[in-house]
């Protein structure tokens, strides 16, 4: 998944909002029937994406083309992978399937990206053959919070691996719960041994500036676009402050005259059963 580095990936509901996120410069997308913050409003349970709008989408543009399964869901997962789809996001944005076991990826030939939390959960889903990681953040919220919080945690426990001499690692791993090995191949790298982007809560392009510079090697974007008031607009500003984030001069053109950006939540006003990063472990 390295040549998605540096890129952003957008959430997309139709065949016209791909177009969109294709013009825009998005690196790949995520094809759903609604958008996190649509999902988080309905309630109720949010399964995989019906294979027709997939197909549409899939149809419609020539950038990576990738989908959503529950938690645990072979099935939706080999669905996804039986219509070639790009890469299977093993989500928490949608109900799980199984609250304790997360799919066993090596059993797939397609890849899949799953989120996490800390260092311990990244590579636990390493562990199960995940591809490709992502904060959870907050999904649907507008609010960037926790996916800052996620990756400054990732950032921290990976300095403290690279602190430790290598009798201490076993004891850590485990206090971590994480695959040994993995943590050892942590050290030897000094970051995660795959890509890891940010989610969950990204609205401006500020957001996606902040969170490269905090050191995810891209961005995914779900309602934060479409629910803008000006999602061609505020597409591209985000794909450009991602290529930019160094650039404050570039940041500040990018930032002007957007329109409202979606509308945000206080995370701590959300009761825990409707907090969507918690599902999982």
């Amino acid at each position: 998944m390295q040549h998605l580095c540096g890129g952003v990936i957008m959430d997309v509901v139709n065949v016209e909002q791909a177009k969109i996120a294709e013009q825009a410069g998005a690196v790949a997308v995520m094809a759903l029937e609604r958008v996190p913050s649509q999902i988080r409003s309905a309630g109720g349970v949010a399964r995989m994406t019906d294979p027709a709008l997939v197909e549409g989408v899939m149809q419609a543009v020539s950038i990576p083309v990738m989908a959503k399964a529950r938690i645990g869901h072979i099935a939706e997962a080999r669905i996804l992978e039986a219509m070639n789809i790009g890469c299977v996001d093993e989500s928490e944005v949608l109900t799980p399937a199984d609250e304790e076991f997360h799919v066993y990826k090596y059993d797939f030939r397609v890849p899949f990206v799953c989120g996490c939390r800390d260092l311990g959960e990244a590579l636990r889903r390493l562990g199960e053959g995940a591809a490709m990681l992502r904060t959870k953040g907050e999904a649907g919220t507008g609010n960037i919070v926790e996916a800052v919080r996620h990756i400054r945690r990732v950032n921290s426990q990976i300095r403290v691996v690279q602190s430790k001499p290598n009798d201490e690692l076993m004891t850590y791993a485990k206090e971590i719960g994480a695959p040994f090995a993995l943590l050892q191949e942590v050290k030897r790298l000094g970051r995660l041994p795959v890509v890891n982007f940010a989610a969950g809560g990204v609205a401006t392009p500020a957001d996606a500036a902040l969170m490269m510079h905090l050191g995810v090697d891209g961005v995914f974007v779900g309602s934060g676009i479409f629910t803008s008031s000006n999602p061609e607009k505020f597409a591209k500003a985000i794909v450009q402050a991602v290529e930019h984030y160094e650039d404050a001069p570039t940041l500040v053109a990018l930032s002007k005259n957007l329109g409202p950006a979606m509308a945000g939540l206080e995370i701590g006003s959300l009761p825990p059963q409707q907090r969507m990063q918690e599902r999982g472990w």
